[in-house]
């Protein structure tokens, strides 16, 4: 079966985080089973996920791993003028949800499997498929606690994320906060007996704009990265239960997208210490009850391969290009790169098209990224 082909199938499966995973990995399971090829299933607590890890050639060679996650985006809401879940076709796109984030590499990738069975190598070729990625990098960490465990690190990671197929060496890490506010309810005629959440919460907020505003000064820049700066955000906030009581609750979550070269707890740790410092005495002094609570929500660290390492070397000479680039966007890269495994992000599509109606890669895309995987096959056969 083709790229195109495996495309379709793969699309076919409803991956939104929110569902299982089970029946993509079962077929790709299957698949790779036709070809004699074994795998591992790393399940997640409740079973009904799984991350797949399997090895093509000599398992005692330092290799490298074609990784990609399995999980979409949810498209509710959104105006899709095709089916999400079925491949369809027009002036040489292909439409679908997950097509170039990221089954258009996945579909590539297995079709490659005939070809590394067939071909005597000198190094093995790993297949990793993830699960919940789109949700906080959460699933592969199990996977690489696995690999972790094992005598020989692979060389190589290729993470294919849609880059148009440039070698991107470099992307930047998420802390994902929530904030939790508690006051003290009151009649809204009354409104300076009670402590207004929602007030306190907005006064937060307030301060971690001005946090993201210090961290927009150039001494803080890496012009590798557009933007070339960390930056924070509030994207959810909810509190209050009507307009004539003054909100007892409030909460917000934050994120911040932190410069690889940067710790976005230390944002976390300053507005924390703003909150209990600036604003929690004064809303303790109205009443002792009042609180705020912070917790974290999800995190990955950035990553920052060197341009002179042997991966940036290979990546390079698989895409023909030494044009090295970052991406604002996060990736499982980091965690693979924390985990001891050199780790690059190249893969078909655009993330202009991730995430939205009508998501799409391109056949030309699809047929470059084949060629890039024969290109590494042909640099590792004995």
């Amino acid at each position: 079966m083709n790229s195109v082909g495996l495309l379709r199938t793969l699309v076919g499966f409803d991956t939104t985080s929110r569902e299982s995973n089970l029946q993509l990995i079962e077929f790709v399971r299957d698949y790779l089973a036709g070809f004699d090829v074994p795998c591992e299933l790393i399940y997640n607590a409740e079973r009904s996920k799984a991350n797949l890890f399997a090895s093509i050639g000599p398992a005692e060679q330092p290799g490298i791993v074609l990784s990609g996650h399995t999980d979409v985006v949810p498209v509710d809401g959104q105006p899709w003028t095709v089916a999400p879940f079925e491949l369809s076709e027009h002036d040489g796109k292909l439409f679908g949800r997950g097509t170039a984030d990221m089954k258009g590499y996945i579909a590539c990738v297995l079709a490659l499997v005939p070809a590394l069975v067939a071909a005597e190598l000198r190094m093995p070729v790993h297949i990793a498929l993830s699960y919940d990625e789109e949700v906080g990098c959460l699933g592969v960490r199990s996977l690489l606690a696995e690999l972790e465990q094992r005598p020989v690190k692979p060389l190589l990671c290729i993470i294919g994320e849609p880059t148009e197929l440039k070698p991107v060496l470099g992307h930047k890490g998420k802390l994902a906060m929530r904030c939790d506010v508690h006051g003290h309810p009151c009649h809204s005629a009354y409104a300076p007996l009670g402590v207004n959440a929602i007030e306190y919460a907005a006064e937060l907020i307030g301060e971690l704009g001005r946090i993201g505003q210090q961290l927009k000064a150039p001494e803080h820049h890496d012009a590798r990265f557009d933007p070339p700066y960390s930056t924070v955000q509030t994207g959810v906030i909810s509190g209050g239960k009507a307009l004539n009581i003054v909100p007892a609750d409030c909460r917000f979550d934050f994120e911040i997208r932190a410069l690889p070269s940067q710790d976005p707890t230390q944002v976390a740790q300053q507005l924390q210490a703003y909150a209990e410092q600036q604003v929690l005495p004064r809303m303790r002094a109205v009443s002792e009850h009042s609180a705020i609570r912070f917790s974290e929500l999800s995190a990955y660290p950035g990553l920052a391969t060197d341009a002179q390492s042997q991966a940036a070397e290979l990546i390079a000479a698989f895409c023909g290009s030494r044009e090295y680039g970052t991406v604002a966007f996060g990736t499982e890269g980091g965690l693979f790169d924390a985990a001891g495994i050199p780790t690059v992000v190249c893969g078909p599509g655009s993330m202009d098209q991730g995430h939205k109606p009508d998501e799409f890669v391109s056949r030309a895309q699809l047929d470059a990224c084949d060629a890039m995987l024969q290109r590494m096959l042909a640099s590792i056969r004995a």
